[in-house]
């Protein structure tokens, strides 16, 4: 079997076990999102939608997070750890959004990632679940996940977006991504997969 149609049978086994395939961060537009990803870096997802409901409240648009100092919005998430490194992320992202994009979030994975704190993971995201393009979202669960399945042997997240951009149906992609979350959390978890209960576990190169 070829990477390509394990990255097939992938796809149509998470499809059936996943119906719903949608990102686990609560947002309603697309600064919202891009604020919420960054915050989720090395924060969970249940986290980050606690503290956001009252940050988006404060700061309600661009300027309102650029007219703001990082200790201002650092009250706000101080519970997802980095919160001084994410708090100045967010205020200088704000700063560029409006003086360099006309206030709006950008609909490409190139401006996206030069916005302070923002990598391609987090571009990848907007990219894909706000301006509906093809985009590989390589979060842990991606990485480990495809790479039991035998789709690469790497670490680095961006030679691994790309190889998984050669291997997937582009109209695929955004939302095999976000059922690998799904799939990670519940069953191909990192210290004790449960590979017997696994709906891939016939193509599956740890298994097999």
């Amino acid at each position: 079997m070829t990477k390509k149609q394990i990255a097939a049978n992938a796809v149509q086994a998470l499809k059936k076990e996943y119906p719903d395939a949608i990102c686990s961060l609560e947002y309603k537009d697309p600064l919202q999102l891009l604020i919420a990803t960054r915050l989720a870096a090395q924060c969970t997802d249940a986290r980050v939608n606690m503290v956001t409901p009252a940050l988006f409240e404060r700061f309600k648009n661009v300027d309102d997070f650029a007219n703001a100092t990082p200790d201002e919005v650092a009250e706000y998430i101080k519970s997802c750890g980095l919160y001084k490194t994410k708090s100045n992320d967010i205020v200088a992202l704000a700063k560029m959004l409006r003086d360099e994009f006309d206030g709006k979030v950008p609909d490409n994975i190139d401006d996206l990632t030069k916005l302070p704190g923002i990598g391609r993971k987090t571009a990848n995201l907007v990219v894909g679940d706000v301006f509906g393009k093809p985009a590989v979202v390589v979060d842990t669960h991606c990485i480990r996940i495809t790479r039991r399945l035998g789709l690469h042997d790497l670490k680095d997240a961006k030679k691994i977006e790309f190889i998984l951009r050669d291997l997937l149906d582009p109209s695929e992609s955004n939302d095999f991504c976000h059922r690998l979350v799904l799939h990670g959390r519940a069953v191909c978890t990192a210290r004790s997969p449960k590979c017997e209960n696994c709906c891939m576990n016939k193509f599956c190169k740890k298994v097999i």
